[in-house]
């Protein structure tokens, strides 16, 4: 019997130990990332002493304020893409859904040959067709080449939302008086929702994280924050790029637990208005 606990506890122990590895080996650099922020002495990993003078200098010195300018572009150009290309996917789809299945599965798996592809080729694809065109580099040819590079994602957020809807749904909203244009936008796209706000965050998730697509897309007086920080990355660790990765991720940590508390809240009270109406 004591063979038998014993057993039973190691095997509750090891996917504990390995979950435990696992986390470690994610969240330590940043860890580190965000510890070296505030080191006194600058460009070493030798600990002088907590200081603030990274983030001071974040805000006021040159390199600061070219890395502040440079993730308001990656801001800017993240946010239309992403709400450009979840359009784009969202009509997309709605179209997709009259086709038959056969053109519908066709039209899916063209789609989703730009989501295995690597970035490289189509970053070069992409100056390649700009050049062709004759369209001079620079913030609209990126901009271009993000939405073109987050709409494949994008679709394939929301193609499985609108197979799980009932096509009922549409056709009753029409024979209670809806016209086509009120029964896509107070019907269908209400359900379809959780698969637009997904596509929102993971295209602009995308568009701030890319780096190859950018560099190969437009000019010298455009750049976005992954390819300054590679540019200042050559001379070395900056300490102000950790100032600014750990803000970015400190914000990100506290947005996702006010979602989870506020997601947690409202199960809660839908659990208390089901018990209350029992």
């Amino acid at each position: 019997m004591n063979q038998r606990k014993l057993g039973r506890t190691i095997r509750g122990i090891i996917p504990n130990i390995y979950i435990g590895l696992v986390f470690f080996f994610l969240y330590l650099p940043i860890i580190v990332l965000i510890v070296f922020s505030f080191n006194k002495v600058p460009k070493s990993f030798v600990w002088g002493g907590f200081s603030l003078t990274h983030y001071a200098s974040l805000f006021s010195g040159t390199d600061g304020g070219e890395l502040l300018s440079s993730l308001l572009t990656t801001l800017k150009i993240a946010a239309i893409a992403s709400v450009v290309s979840t359009l784009i996917a969202v009509l997309a789809c709605l179209g997709l859904s009259y086709f038959s299945k056969k053109i519908q599965s066709l039209t899916m798996n063209v789609t989703y040959i730009p989501n295995v592809m690597p970035e490289l080729v189509t970053g070069i694809s992409f100056m390649l067709l700009f050049t062709f065109l004759g369209i001079q580099k620079g913030q609209f040819t990126l901009i271009l080449a993000h939405i073109a590079f987050c709409v494949p994602f994008a679709v394939l957020s929301i193609s499985p939302k609108l197979k799980q809807l009932d096509k009922n749904i549409a056709e009753a909203a029409q024979d209670l008086g809806a016209t086509q244009f009120q029964t896509i936008t107070l019907v269908i796209i209400p359900e379809l929702l959780p698969g637009i706000l997904s596509s929102l965050l993971l295209t602009f998730t995308l568009s701030v994280d890319d780096y190859l697509v950018s560099n190969f897309n437009v000019d010298s007086t455009v750049q976005t924050l992954p390819m300054k920080i590679y540019s200042m990355a050559k001379f070395g660790v900056n300490p102000k790029m950790n100032a600014l990765t750990a803000i970015m991720f400190v914000t990100i940590f506290i947005l996702l637990l006010l979602a989870n508390i506020k997601q947690i809240r409202e199960s809660r009270e839908s659990r208390k208005n089901k018990s209350k109406k029992k």
